[in-house]
């Protein structure tokens, strides 16, 4: 498992998500690496819409592995702009890379407020060794 780097631009939730702040008003979203090793293979991904306003903790995707099926909640408020369509055909993404390849959506943030809501990467180290 690749713990979170303190170094990058990556935000997380207890909840085990995380966001990117692409410093362009966008954020990247996806699950963290501790989370889906928690699910094992990871087999289909329900995308959101496009064009969706979501807020903050707020169910945004659906992950389902052979284990268990999770709901994705959003780290930031703000709308859909983009989605990975390949984990449509390819949800071992995920599992793969989920920080790169297995990113969910990509969201044009409304409140670029919350990123300080979230945790740092050294919290959620803290966090994941508890």
């Amino acid at each position: 498992m690749s713990k979170p780097n303190p170094t990058t631009n990556y935000r997380y939730t207890k909840d085990h998500e995380w966001a990117k702040d692409n410093a362009d008003g966008t954020a990247m979203i996806g699950i963290t690496d501790h989370a889906q090793e928690m699910l094992t293979d990871i087999v289909y991904v329900e995308l959101p819409e496009m064009g969706r306003k979501i807020k903050q903790g707020e169910r945004v995707a659906v992950v389902e592995s052979v284990k268990s099926v999770s709901d994705v909640y959003a780290p930031v408020s703000g709308e859909v702009i983009a989605v990975n369509e390949d984990l449509l055909n390819h949800p071992e993404y995920v599992n793969q890379d989920a920080f790169e390849k297995g990113w969910i959506a990509k969201i044009k943030v409304s409140d670029s407020g919350e990123f300080s809501k979230l945790m740092d990467a050294n919290a959620y180290n803290t966090l994941i060794k508890e």
